[in-house]
């Protein structure tokens, strides 16, 4: 188990191959090379932020804090909102009417095609400055072998994999954002009720709330993160307070225990059972 205190982890700008000011602070990390690598970050992004219509061979999960961004024909992610992003899947443009805040999951999807961390990422970005610039989230090549324009993600991932990107086929259409206010709470134990607002491909990634009275508690387990929203509590003598993040792993269980009144968000990561690293290359990271 892994609990991370956000106000612990630095903020640092990223994002360079894409459009505006972007910042985030990585709260957890999934392991190198594996498929079910992942990301969970806390992202700040300018209302000058932007990205042209795009996928990814990658799943994401964004829960907007504050803010809302426009993704043209697939819609808005509003405040309190929940937006599944598949991997495969085409979304955007996208642009800020506000500034953003949100918590994000970055994460390897059914395909087995896997995550590659932030670090892997910008230092792919530094490397492809010296053939062309990045503008507007695209790569737009003045030297060297490769595509003379192409998405600043996707020319990331060739760059870094001396290949061509194959993505997944699309399991769905479109992304799916999802509105907490018109779910119900659902009593699951003694002050403590739950939101469940979607469950996803045949790996099962999931995406919920979770809400514990003062001075109830409440056994979670599994593969998954669990994100403080709002309240105060304890897990295993670790404090709980806003932006908190706990980690689980498939085999691991702990006790969350609210001192006052607490909302979380849940993140459950894919089962990638039978899935091995030496079958998939993994991918890129792009919020």
């Amino acid at each position: 188990m892994k609990v991370v205190q956000a106000e612990d982890v630095e903020r640092k700008r990223g994002l360079e191959h894409r459009g505006g000011t972007f910042y985030a602070r990585t709260l957890v990390q999934g392991t190198q090379g594996t498929p079910g690598n992942f990301k969970l970050s806390l992202s700040e992004s300018g209302h000058d932020h932007s990205g042209p219509r795009h996928r990814h061979n990658f799943d994401q999960f964004r829960f907007m804090v504050k803010g809302s961004s426009s993704f043209d024909r697939d819609g808005v992610l509003k405040e309190g909102m929940l937006g599944y992003f598949p991997e495969g899947v085409h979304y955007g443009p996208q642009t800020n009417p506000s500034d953003t805040f949100l918590i994000v999951l970055q994460f390897g999807g059914a395909s087995g095609s896997g995550y590659l961390l932030p670090s892997e990422v910008k230092a792919g970005t530094e490397e492809l400055k010296k053939f062309g610039e990045f503008r507007d989230g695209v790569f737009y090549r003045q030297s060297g072998e490769g595509k003379k324009q192409v998405d600043g993600f996707q020319a990331v991932w060739e760059h870094v994999h001396g290949r061509a990107m194959e993505y997944p086929k699309p399991r769905y259409d479109a992304p799916v954002f999802m509105d907490p206010a018109s779910f119900d709470w659902v009593s699951i134990g003694d002050g403590v009720q739950e939101k469940l607002l979607g469950t996803f491909t045949e790996r099962r990634c999931e995406g919920g709330l979770l809400k514990l009275e003062a001075g109830a508690s409440h056994r979670v387990s599994g593969r998954g993160l669990w994100v403080v929203l709002d309240g105060a509590g304890s897990t295993s003598r670790q404090a709980l307070r806003q932006y908190t993040a706990v980690h689980l792993e498939k085999d691991e269980e702990t006790v969350l225990e609210a001192s006052a009144a607490m909302i979380l968000l849940h993140y459950g990561l894919p089962d990638l059972s039978g899935i091995s690293s030496a079958q998939h290359l993994p991918a890129a990271a792009a919020e």
